[in-house]
């Protein structure tokens, strides 16, 4: 049984740039729905995975057409928004240091240009989806953008991201309404780069 990433932080927390309503119904509708599904998906194919990014990985495995498409859409949802709501936090720290903004640099030039990248990789994808900043196994740092709850452990086994914006209207829409670049740059007003730095050290 997966269990939905616990917030440590108030639904009214994030605000002005993410407001209370948008957190209750993308973590508490959202999320769990996607938490719920994804477990009983895996119920009924008997999974004894211990971890999500596991399956994820080996989606080919699964025989049943019906029930790999549920555990794609929901495991994906469960997994990225996990990984969303892990990297969000009122006061953390603003700007990335040490090795992963050295690699930032290395591999984007400058942090700005991480970031104008990233946002535009999330402003251009069409319909619903995120942008990823993953590593790859030598740490080398990759932007990309994936459809619906798709990411890049379902397509590339060398990626594990470790930064998403998500950018399902769900995201943004009460507040923003289609105004995706302006949800996009207030969601850097509110990433909490020591936690990404931790999935990026891992």
């Amino acid at each position: 049984m997966f269990k939905q990433y616990e917030l440590p932080y108030g639904f009214d927390a994030l605000e002005p740039y993410i407001d209370k309503l948008t957190m209750e119904t993308h973590y508490g509708k959202h999320h769990s729905g996607y938490t719920n599904n994804f477990n009983v998906a895996l119920e009924k194919i008997g999974s004894k995975a211990t971890s999500a990014e596991e399956i994820l990985r080996s989606l080919n495995s699964i025989n049943d057409e019906s029930l790999k498409v549920a555990i794609r859409n929901n495991g994906g949802g469960y997994w990225n928004h996990n990984l969303y709501f892990s990297i969000l936090a009122p006061n953390g720290l603003k700007k990335p240091k040490g090795a992963l903004l050295a690699q930032i640099n290395r591999d984007f030039t400058s942090y700005d240009k991480m970031v104008e990248t990233l946002s535009n990789l999330g402003i251009s994808r069409f319909g619903s989806g995120w942008a990823w900043l993953s590593k790859t196994k030598e740490g080398k740092l990759v932007a990309t953008s994936t459809a619906n709850q798709d990411n890049p452990l379902m397509e590339d086994k060398d990626l594990t991201p470790i930064l998403g914006i998500d950018v399902w209207e769900h995201a943004y829409y009460l507040k923003y309404k289609n105004l995706r670049g302006d949800y996009i740059k207030a969601f850097w007003e509110v990433v909490d780069w020591t936690a990404v730095e931790k999935l990026y050290e891992l």
